[in-house]
């Protein structure tokens, strides 16, 4: 007679694979911690919102070793300090856990609050690949009160893309010419090979009108601008998760190994500036992101 007790293997195999999904889950979730995608006040949140949840099942030992320039040693200390079982998971922390775990976390890296007295200059930057420029044609389209920065570049046009609507293809000698006469708000050479700038004229016309200028420039650029306007509404584009701005890159297919080796070692550094920005917002919906980006730019 057969064991009522020992589960059918339909039902081991199911479970079995949901297992390997909870911590494929698990894994993406610190990666992205690790990558600084999110912060650990957001995947806390998460944690506590859905105890039953992937970032919920968490053990608070993966958690703290996800954090950058966090080990084993140093984690052992936190929890010691902060009263904690090794063996707590993230949804089943007691409150005054989760007041003391949220407290070491914004005391150490106190997540960004917008600015007062921000001006009508937005600007939009983020990692390579993750989706400035579709955001930004979306927001161009369907959002016709905000005006759009053309950018001027020395690199070749990509397929598709027209002179004076997409880009200013200009070669290095009239890129030149636009610096020496102070025509650019903003300029830049993006992964060591070619030049990007804002020419200044239009935006502020724009600005002048009471209008919004949006531009949508690399990290670099973004410094600069605040820099020349700290007042500007400084907004930070980020992928969902790490692995999918890596699906992305891989995806574009415009680069070979080599370029997508690099341009990932890039967008590690410029995940971690997110910081210095006002605000922001994850490209996990074109439609969605766009309309985010637009709400704060009015």
């Amino acid at each position: 007679m057969a064991d009522s007790r020992t589960p059918p293997e339909v039902d081991r195999a199911a479970a079995s694979r949901r297992a390997v999904a909870a911590r494929r889950e698990r894994a993406s979730l610190k990666k992205d911690v690790a990558m600084r995608v999110i912060s650990p006040q957001e995947l806390l949140r998460r944690a506590l919102a859905a105890p039953d949840s992937a970032a919920g099942a968490m053990r608070v030992t993966e958690f703290l070793t996800s954090i950058p320039a966090i080990g084993e040693g140093k984690r052992d200390r936190i929890l010691a300090d902060l009263g904690i079982s090794p063996v707590k998971r993230l949804g089943g922390l007691g409150v005054r856990q989760r007041v003391a775990l949220q407290g070491y976390l914004d005391a150490r890296w106190p997540e960004p609050a917008p600015r007062e007295g921000r001006s009508r200059l937005v600007v939009l930057a983020g990692p390579t690949a993750v989706g400035k420029g579709t955001v930004a044609a979306h927001i161009k389209a369907h959002h016709p009160e905000i005006h759009l920065s053309v950018s001027a570049t020395t690199r070749a046009p990509r397929p598709g893309e027209v002179d004076g609507e997409h880009y200013f293809f200009v070669d290095d000698a009239e890129f030149d010419r636009l610096i020496a006469a102070g025509e650019l708000l903003e300029h830049a050479t993006v992964h060591n090979r070619h030049r990007y700038g804002t020419p200044r004229g239009p935006i502020e016309r724009v600005l002048a009108e009471g209008r919004t200028a949006l531009l949508e420039i690399d990290l670099q650029g973004a410094r600069q601008v605040r820099e020349a306007d700290p007042s500007a509404t400084l907004v930070f584009l980020l992928p969902p998760s790490w692995d999918e701005l890596v699906s992305r890159l891989v995806g574009r297919g415009t680069e070979g190994d080599e370029e997508r080796a690099r341009r990932l070692r890039t967008a590690k550094g410029e995940l971690a500036a997110q910081q210095e920005f006002d605000f922001r917002v994850v490209n996990d919906d074109v439609a969605r992101a766009a309309a985010e980006v637009a709400s704060v730019a009015r």
